[in-house]
């Protein structure tokens, strides 16, 4: 297990917030936070002693936190959850299974979203045209969770909106794993250059390049990791726009719409959170009024840590993000 990006940047601020900080030696992955009274907090990762715990439990669920979005009136994207093959026959609920999956899939119209319930990170999401895309969608993460999202796929622009006690502190549009032509190279020349430039700059994503996800995307454009692109074409590698994928971010902090930044204010607040990433699909830009939008997910551990490789600025709002966490852990009771 690495060390988590977080923790050195929490031991670092410790004295700043009139905290002290003990970190788990080993992995330096978790630690204790004792307040100046005496109490004791705790952290994990991006996991922080902040949020409700039956809130942080649903934002994770993301079937269970659509319901309740959707339920508050928020614009949630249609879909439903379904039981991967296993898990259907062990509750024997075999309507639920990835069969119907596919029948509610085919209704809902091709191409369809598909991913995983629980897990984080853009893990195992998949944007699939067909049966055969599906079902090995499916299968690709049945052993990681036993629960999937069959959702619509909408277009858009997507953003994640960092909010803590009623304030925006960072907002920026992720883009997906893309690379540029040079006119010489492989695509697949291209992405190592990617991951080297990642590893200069302390970006800890690694691409995988046997994802079957960039294949079939490649293959769409008529493509393979083989193929030459003209000089300053763009190739998109991916349907989904996380960062932990590869993507690249932009930040609109200063120029998103109040619409927007009190969207995710209320939004966060209605959901019982305190600490919370809003993940946004905005039919157009963000900085403009009253676009049409839907909310992809919500997460109580937002992780900055792409963000703040953006550069020094956005470097300098993840240190006051994470000062402003320490000091709101002496509010709890």
């Amino acid at each position: 297990m690495k060390p988590s990006f977080v923790s050195p940047i929490i031991r670092r601020l410790a004295r700043k917030a009139g905290v002290t900080v003990i970190l788990e030696p080993k992995y330096q992955y978790a630690g204790q936070i004792t307040l100046p009274d005496g109490r004791r907090r705790y952290f994990k990762g991006t996991s922080f002693d902040l949020n409700p715990l039956g809130a942080s439990d649903i934002a994770k669920d993301k079937a269970y936190a659509t319901f309740f979005m959707k339920r508050l009136g928020y614009h949630t994207i249609e879909g439903e959850s379904f039981f991967t093959s296993e898990w259907a026959k062990r509750v024997k609920i075999p309507e639920r299974n990835p069969d119907a999956a596919y029948i509610y899939a085919s209704k809902l119209g091709f191409p369809v979203i598909v991913k995983p319930n629980s897990l984080s990170q853009g893990a195992g999401v998949c944007k699939v045209y067909n049966k055969r895309e599906f079902m090995h969608a499916v299968r690709s993460f049945s052993d990681r969770d036993r629960v999937f999202l069959v959702q619509e796929a909408v277009e858009g622009r997507d953003y994640r909106i960092v909010v803590l006690n009623g304030e925006v502190i960072s907002a920026y549009e992720r883009t997906p794993l893309t690379v540029i032509g040079d006119g010489r190279s492989s695509i697949e020349s291209l992405l190592k250059r990617k991951q080297a430039s990642f590893e200069r700059t302390g970006r800890d994503t690694v691409i995988k390049m046997d994802d079957f996800r960039i294949r079939d995307c490649l293959r769409r454009q008529s493509l393979s990791l083989d193929s030459v692109v003209h000089r300053r074409s763009r190739v998109a590698l991916l349907d989904n726009a996380n960062l932990s994928s590869g993507g690249d971010a932009i930040d609109v902090t200063d120029s998103m719409h109040s619409t927007f930044r009190d969207i995710a204010v209320q939004l966060t607040q209605d959901m019982g959170l305190r600490f919370c990433g809003v993940d946004l699909m905005v039919n157009g830009s963000i900085a403009e009024p009253r676009n049409e939008y839907w909310v992809l997910e919500i997460n109580a551990a937002p992780g900055l840590d792409h963000y703040a490789d953006i550069g020094k600025r956005q470097k300098g709002i993840v240190d006051d993000l994470y000062l402003k966490v320490l000091r709101a852990m002496k509010d709890l009771c």
